[in-house]
């Protein structure tokens, strides 16, 4: 059974790398989005919904339903694909499940994105600045200096000018609607990985409250963050397969 990972924002496919090795498997597909480590084709306005739709095409690819993993906006893709179309997966994983609870509000970067003017200085400083001070900051945020360098390097105006669409497709109450539609994910067995230093993605509470209306299983990585792959690789490996081994079929 096929595995696919899917990552978000502001990476590339460099963030699997460490737990890819961990893996230890020959079947893993990294999908880049549009934008994000991948080039975005003409007319791709990024937004949420182009982005489902991206993902359902890569999966109809498949021979067979695949074991489909996503973090950070990646999750975002994995939910609103497995919510439209839970006939292409075997299982889903998704970090981001807080994000679909009622009382989800966006995080103080995501609001800035989602400003006219202020979102296009902050996504300029990021994605325009030296290559080593955006590796610098990635450094910052915990992530390894070879994941840093490997996501810094697809970093650029066109992965900035995506950031500003998808956040701004996706302001509140979007995601609010979206979260009702959860119960469509119970089709698939699901795990919500819930790393508990994450504080991008909705408390303790929306997590759990979320998974439990998609009826997902959650898997507490305690003491680790949002890069919670490239902080302790070898425990997200266990996790996901421990979670693989679980699902019939």
């Amino acid at each position: 059974m096929a595995v696919v990972l899917v990552h978000g924002n502001p990476e590339t496919d460099a963030v699997w790398r460490p737990l890819m090795g961990e893996l230890g498997r020959d079947d893993v597909t990294c999908l880049s989005p549009p934008g994000f480590g991948a080039p975005a084709p003409d007319g791709f306005g990024a937004t949420y919904l182009e982005y489902r739709d991206w993902l359902v095409g890569e999966l109809e690819r498949f021979d067979a339903p695949v074991d489909l993993v996503g973090h950070d906006w990646g999750g975002g893709h994995v939910m609103n694909a497995v919510m439209s179309r839970p006939d292409l997966v075997r299982s889903w994983v998704t970090d981001v499940i807080g994000i679909y609870d009622p009382d989800y509000v966006w995080h103080e970067l995501a609001q800035v994105w989602q400003q006219p003017e202020a979102g296009e200085k902050l996504v300029d400083t990021m994605m325009n600045s030296p290559v080593q001070e955006r590796v610098s900051r990635l450094l910052g945020f915990g992530v390894t200096r070879d994941v840093a360098e490997g996501m810094a390097a697809g970093q650029g105006e066109e992965m900035g000018r995506c950031i500003l669409a998808l956040y701004r497709s996706a302001a509140q109450p979007v995601l609010r609607e979206l979260g009702e539609h959860l119960p469509a994910a119970a089709a698939r067995p699901g795990l919500a990985v819930l790393a508990t230093e994450d504080h991008y993605v909705g408390t303790d509470e929306m997590r759990h409250r979320a998974a439990a209306r998609a009826n997902a299983q959650v898997a507490m990585l305690e003491g680790l963050g949002h890069w919670w792959m490239v902080q302790d690789p070898a425990r997200g490996a266990q996790v996901l397969t421990e979670f693989w081994a679980s699902v019939p079929g």
